[in-house]
C-alpha cells in the first residue's frame, strides 16, 4: 500500500480504504496462525508503533478464541530520561492496553522495560563521569535502549526457541531506512519475515514498511484505538512537538503531515537542539514546567573540556599528538572531574525540586523523579568505593537542595574520616588537588586492607594510586607524557638504525664470501 493508492482509494470510495486495511489485517492473521512462534512488538507510543499494535489487535480480535494460541508481547523501553510527557503517555497506554486485553480475552502482555541501574544515564554521567554523549562516544544507546529490549527478546528465544519481532519501521522514514529494509528483504527466508541482524532464531516483521506518514495518520484517525486510548490526543502531542505548531489532518497527497516530529531522551546531546521539547514549551503554557529540563540539557551540550579530567578513566594521560611542541600539546580529556560531577548532581536535583514545588506543574507529573533513589545509591557507591571519594558528598548535596536527610545505605562500617579530617588533609596538602587526591586515596586503600588476612593486591592498588596522582598538575603530566613519547621515539629510531646497520654488515659479509669462493 503506497501513499498514492491508499489515499486515492479514500478519495474515490470509502470502502476502498477499509478493504486495504482489511487486506493487511488478513496478512497478519495468516502469519500469526502459521506457527507457534511468539511475537514481540516494539512499542514506543509514537504513531508508527501505535499503528502496528492497532493492526495486530484488530487481527487478534477477528480470530476465534481457539486460534489465539500464542502470546503477543508488547514491550517498551523507558530509558528513565525519556521526555516526561511521552513517558507518561506510554505508561498510561500500556496500562490501558493490559486491562483491555484481559477484559477481551486477547493474548497480549505488556512490559515497560528499564535499563539496569549500572547502565542508566545518570549513573554513568554523574557517577562514573562519562561526558555527555557525542557521535564519537555514543555510550548511551546500547546501554539504555538496546540492551533491555534485546535481553527480553533473547529470553523469549531461549524459552520458545524462536521469536518474531514486530516493528513499525517504514521505508518512507528516510532513504537510508528504505535501502536497509530493501537489503534485508532480499535475505528473507519466509514470506514477510526477515532474519534479525544480531540475534539468531529471531525474525523481524514490519507490516507497515510500505506506508507513508500520511498513510499512518489516516489509519489512526479513521480507526479508533481499540484499547481505549485516544488517537486524537496522540495527534495533539505530535502537533505540540512541531516548531510551527501545525499538524494538519491529511486531505490530499500534497498536505504535509507532522510525522517528522521526534520524541526521545530529554538529555540527548546527539542533536543540535531538542526541537520537540522546545516546541512543547513554546506551544503550550501548561508545559512551561519543563523549562529547567531544557536548560540542563543545553548546559550538558556546551563544550566540556574544562569540566573534565586531564587523565583518562584508567588514570593515564593521552596526547592528541605526541610530536607537537609542548606549548601546542593538548590531552584527550577524560571523565568529568569530581567538582563537575557534583555540579551536575546539584543542577539535576534542583530541577527536580523546582518541578515538584512549582504550583503550575500538572498533577500527573507533580511527583516526578528525574533521578531514581536507586541511582543515587549507586552513584554514591561509585564515588566512595571506586573513586575513593571518601568525603561522601552526595548526602550533603541532597540535603542542601531538599532540606532533608538522604537515606544513606551502609557501604563500609569502618569509615573513620569525617569533614574535619578531610579539611586537615587539605591543609597539609597546601591546596594541591593532586596531592590531596593521592593522600586521600592511599589512606582509603590502607584502611580497606587493614583488616584483611590476605593482601594480595595491596601493592598494586598503591601503585595504581601513585601512578595516577604523582604529577604536580596537568602541565607537569603533559610534560612527562611528552618526554616519554620522545624517549620512545628515540629508542625506536635507535633500534631501526641498529637493524639497518646489521642488515648492511650482513650483506657486506655475504658479498665477501661470494668473492672468495669465486676466486
Amino acid at each position: 500500500m503506497t501513499k498514492s493508492n491508499l489515499l486515492n482509494s479514500v478519495q474515490n470510495k470509502q470502502f476502498g480504504f477499509k478493504a486495504a486495511v482489511q487486506e493487511k489485517v488478513d496478512e497478519i492473521k495468516n502469519l500469526y496462525c502459521s506457527d507457534m512462534i511468539p511475537w514481540v512488538i516494539g512499542y514506543s507510543g509514537g504513531k508508527d508503533s501505535t499503528a502496528v499494535t492497532q493492526l495486530i489487535w484488530i487481527a487478534l480480535s477477528q480470530l476465534q478464541k481457539t486460534k489465539r494460541k500464542k502470546t503477543v508481547y508488547v514491550i517498551s523501553t523507558d530509558t528513565l530520561v525519556e521526555n516526561p510527557v511521552v513517558a507518561l503517555w506510554v505508561q498510561n497506554s500500556l496500562n490501558k492496553m493490559e486491562d483491555s486485553a484481559n477484559e477481551n480475552g486477547l493474548p497480549i502482555a505488556t512490559f515497560n522495560l528499564t535499563p539496569d541501574i549500572k547502565d542508566t544515564f545518570w549513573v554513568n554521567l554523574i557517577g562514573r563521569g562519562y561526558p555527555a554523549p557525542r557521535p564519537r562516544f555514543r555510550w548511551c544507546t546500547e546501554r539504555m535502549k538496546i540492551n533491555p529490549s534485546n535481553t527480553f527478546i533473547k529470553q523469549t528465544v531461549a524459552e520458545h526457541n524462536e521469536a518474531i519481532v514486530v516493528l513499525g519501521t517504514r521505508k518512507a522514514e528516510s532513504s537510508e531506512r528504505a535501502a536497509r529494509i530493501n537489503r534485508l528483504q532480499k535475505n528473507s527466508i519466509r514470506e514477510h519475515l526477515i532474519p534479525h541482524t544480531t540475534m539468531p532464531n529471531a525474525f523481524v516483521y514490519a507490516p507497515i514498511s510500505e506506508w507513508s506518514n500520511d498513510d499512518v495518520w489516516l489509519f489512526l484517525m479513521q480507526f479508533a484505538n481499540p484499547w481505549g486510548y485516544n488517537n486524537k490526543d496522540l495527534l495533539t502531542m505530535y502537533q505540540g512537538a512541531s516548531t510551527d505548531g501545525e499538524c494538519p489532518l491529511v486531505v490530499d497527497t500534497t498536505t504535509p503531515s507532522c510525522g517528522n516530529s521526534r520524541f526521545g531522551c530529554w538529555v540527548c546531546t546527539m542533536v543540535e537542539q531538542d526541537k520537540s521539547m522546545t516546541a512543547m514549551i513554546q506551544n503550550d503554557e501548561e508545559k512551561r514546567w519543563m523549562e529547567p529540563l531544557l536548560a540542563l540539557r543545553n548546559e550538558l551540550d556546551k563544550p566540556d573540556h574544562k569540566k573534565r579530567d586531564f587523565r583518562r578513566m584508567a588514570g593515564h594521560v593521552q596526547l592528541f599528538d605526541s610530536r607537537k611542541n609542548l606549548q601546542g600539546v593538548k590531552t584527550v580529556p577524560g571523565p568529568y572531574t569530581q567538582e563537575y560531577r557534583g555540579i551536575w548532581l546539584r543542577k539535576l536535583l534542583e530541577a527536580q525540586k523546582f518541578i515538584q514545588d512549582n504550583p503550575n506543574t500538572p498533577k500527573d507529573v507533580k511527583d516526578i523523579e528525574l533521578i531514581k533513589e536507586q541511582e543515587l545509591h549507586e552513584i554514591r557507591r561509585i564515588w566512595i568505593l571506586e573513586k575513593h571519594e571518601i568525603e561522601d558528598l552526595l548526602p550533603k548535596i541532597y540535603f542542601e537542595v531538599f532540606g532533608k536527610q538522604f537515606r544513606v545505605q551502609m557501604l563500609d562500617d569502618s569509615q573513620p574520616f569525617d569533614d574535619a579530617v578531610m579539611h586537615i588533609l587539605g591543609e597539609v596538602c597546601e591546596g594541591n588537588d593532586l596531592h590531596f587526591e593521592m593522600m586521600r586515596n592511599l589512606l582509603d586503600v590502607e584502611r580497606r586492607y587493614r583488616s584483611m588476612l590476605k593482601r594480595t593486591n595491596l601493592f598494586k592498588k598503591i601503585d595504581d594510586v601513585i601512578k595516577r596522582t604523582f604529577y604536580e598538575d596537568a602541565s607537569d603530566a603533559v610534560n612527562w607524557v611528552t618526554r616519554k613519547a620522545e624517549w620512545r621515539d628515540e629508542i625506536v629510531d635507535s633500534y631501526r638504525r641498529l637493524d639497518r646497520e646489521s642488515t648492511t654488515n650482513k650483506r657486506t659479509g655475504d658479498h665477501h664470501e661470494v668473492s672468495e669462493s669465486s676466486t
